[in-house]
């Protein structure tokens, strides 16, 4: 038996400092509630999530400081760059993360941006907690280490 391929993505945006700074533990896909300009604005690949985190507000989940880019051709109509914007989960998704949040100590740390195969805009999400100034150091010595360790196979043969 063939194994599953991969689902087709078109990566927008990636948080590729979250895996750095926390041990995540755990990832879900989440649905996003955006409006029109904001969707043209991912479709020209233009957001970031480098310092977003997704939090309670209120019974939802709600995705902060993430900035997506004011869409040119909007004028008036355009959205706010850095506004709130809410995570479509099924409530026992919501309750678990919100449980794990404010019982151990975890955040919930946007890992991805995305369009998947059906063109719907989508959030990866990634349950972790934060790492610690030696577990950092560890991990870059193993990654160093690693990249050596292909160096030297590679010309060796």
């Amino acid at each position: 038996m063939a194994p599953k391929p991969e689902p087709k993505r078109r990566v927008v945006a990636d948080n590729r400092s979250a895996r750095y700074h926390y041990a995540i533990e755990d990832t879900l896909e989440a649905g996003i509630s955006l409006t029109g300009t904001e969707v043209k604005s991912l479709r020209n690949g233009k957001a970031t999530i480098g310092e977003a985190y997704a939090g309670p507000s209120g019974t939802d989940l709600m995705l902060f400081n993430a900035y997506i880019p004011e869409y040119l051709e909007a004028n008036r109509f355009n959205h706010d760059t850095k506004r709130p914007r809410r995570l479509l989960l099924h409530r026992r998704q919501i309750d678990k993360l919100l449980g794990a949040t404010q019982r151990q100590g975890y955040t919930v740390v946007p890992l991805k941006i995305y369009f998947n195969e059906s063109g719907r805009a989508k959030v990866e999400l990634g349950l972790g907690k934060g790492k610690q100034a030696h577990d950092k150091r560890e991990a870059v010595k193993e990654r160093d280490w690693q990249r050596d360790k292909a160096r030297l196979m590679r010309d060796k043969g």
